[in-house]
């Protein structure tokens, strides 16, 4: 049966044998839910009992069959054999080299001697010049046209302003 933690969110299984025994525990119990507890957080996570027996319909007859199965015997132990004496000779004893004199990689000198002369150091490359654009040349706009209103504007003009208009120009 597949869970995820209400808490963490850890996704976590329980296997069929841990089913069976908490519907058995749930049933002599009379409990309505499990306790499944996550491995991350260690939290209790409740389960109800119609949920698992979704998953695990028929466990009351896994129940009974296991109760019916004889428990495994033992396996037998040998008994020990007894130990016999013989004079078996020890293999030779393999003479061992002594250990080679490790010697320094690099003979430590003398202070009068004059000192590892130094790699010169990497000169980082120059950063590359950024190219100074030229000024933009600003183009002269075109002189704009006067602004003149339309003829139709002037045709609904009422019929007094008109006479008022010819009076005074008389």
């Amino acid at each position: 049966m597949n869970l995820r933690c209400f808490y963490c969110q850890t996704p976590f299984t329980l296997g069929r044998a841990e089913l069976l025994a908490a519907l058995q525990r749930m049933d002599a119990e009379n409990l309505h839910h499990y306790d499944a507890h996550c491995p991350r957080c260690k939290r209790a996570n409740s389960i109800s009992r119609e949920r698992m027996e979704l998953f695990f319909p028929n466990w009351r007859q896994v129940a009974e069959e296991q109760a019916a199965m004889p428990s495994a015997p033992e396996p037998a132990v040998p008994a020990p054999t007894p130990v016999v004496e013989e004079s078996v000779s020890a293999p030779p004893a393999i003479p061992m080299a002594a250990p080679a004199k490790i010697e320094p990689a690099v003979s430590p000198t003398p202070k009068t001697e004059a000192p590892l002369a130094r790699k010169p150091a990497r000169k980082r490359a120059a950063p590359a010049k950024k190219k100074v654009a030229a000024p933009a040349v600003k183009k002269a706009k075109p002189a704009a046209k006067p602004k003149t209103k339309p003829a139709s504007k002037s045709k609904a003009k009422s019929s007094a302003k008109k006479s008022a208009a010819k009076t005074k120009k008389k």
